[in-house]
């Protein structure tokens, strides 16, 4: 693959990515989340009852630290979300959902689910499949 190729699918692929953001927030802004799509993301990684680290937090969800301590500090705020001692390491703490962050991802879910669908319009489940490989391919070929 030529490096000029290369270029035009790298633009595309990060167009794209903006674009699914762009327009869910929108989503959530005109739905009256009252959360942001940075914020649905860490509310759902820690569904399941799971009690993560920041770090584990950041790592899942592609956040630096700083960003994802904001983003975990203003969820606390909401009550969405809260910081417990971690069981092991006292000098560290794992972060989990509230009963109230588990009621409003409950709610949120299946709107979450419809804004993503959108995006999937006119496309079958080859391409799913076949874009789902192939960005994966990608982040494998990335890993640090």
């Amino acid at each position: 693959m030529t490096s000029k190729k290369f270029d035009s699918y790298s633009y595309l692929l990060d167009r794209a990515a903006r674009r699914v953001k762009q327009y869910a927030q929108q989503r959530f802004s005109a739905g009256s989340f009252n959360i942001t799509v940075d914020q649905w993301l860490i509310l759902k990684n820690l569904d399941n009852d799971r009690y993560l680290k920041q770090t584990e937090l950041a790592e899942l969800t592609g956040k630096d630290t700083p960003t994802l301590t904001r983003i975990v500090d203003l969820l606390c705020k909401k009550g969405l979300t809260e910081r417990v001692i971690h069981k092991t390491d006292r000098r560290s703490f794992t972060v989990h959902l509230t009963e109230n962050g588990k009621q409003l991802l409950n709610e949120l879910s299946p709107k979450v689910d419809d804004i993503r669908m959108k995006a999937w319009e006119g496309l079958s489940e080859t391409d799913y499949e076949d874009l789902k490989r192939i960005l994966n391919k990608i982040y494998q070929n990335l890993e640090l």
